[in-house]
């Protein structure tokens, strides 16, 4: 069944391939493992900040949210406390007194409320920020 024009045949010559085409075909699998060998490296590294981020994220999140509820709890016994004293009164000149007082420390109480809110905003975004800067600066050098 074989014969001379048989493909598979083993009376074909055997094709040599040129030393410049081996040499340059080891050439581009050499250089395409290194690629393939950085490009690894690199999402692994990725893959390690984006779970730093989401970590600091999330932990500046329940923070945040802990925050939140402290004061929500304060700013709610300070509104019952206001009710229970507005009850035992027996003049509108000490509801007016109490109304301004209680106005005042509650504004106090919100702007410092606020503030604190802003801070801890500030130090959750930079701490979140943290691992991209420290990720970014092993890839490009600092700037002169």
């Amino acid at each position: 069944m074989t014969g001379a024009t048989d493909p598979f045949s083993a009376s074909i010559i055997p094709f040599e391939v040129p030393e410049q085409m081996r040499a340059f075909a080891e050439k581009g699998v050499s250089q395409a493992r290194e690629s393939y060998a950085k490009f690894k490296d690199a999402a692994e590294t990725h893959n390690g900040t984006v779970e730093a981020v989401f970590t600091c994220a999330s932990k500046g999140a329940s923070e945040y949210t802990a925050k939140l509820v402290e004061f929500m709890k304060a700013n709610t016994s300070a509104q019952l406390d206001f009710a229970q004293q507005l009850f035992g009164l027996k003049s509108p000149a000490e509801a007016l007194e109490l109304w301004t007082g209680h106005t005042r420390k509650q504004f106090e109480t919100l702007q410092s409320q606020a503030k604190e809110l802003v801070e801890l905003s500030q130090r959750v975004a930079a701490e979140t920020a943290e691992p991209i800067k420290a990720s970014a600066s092993k890839y490009m050098p600092p700037a002169a």
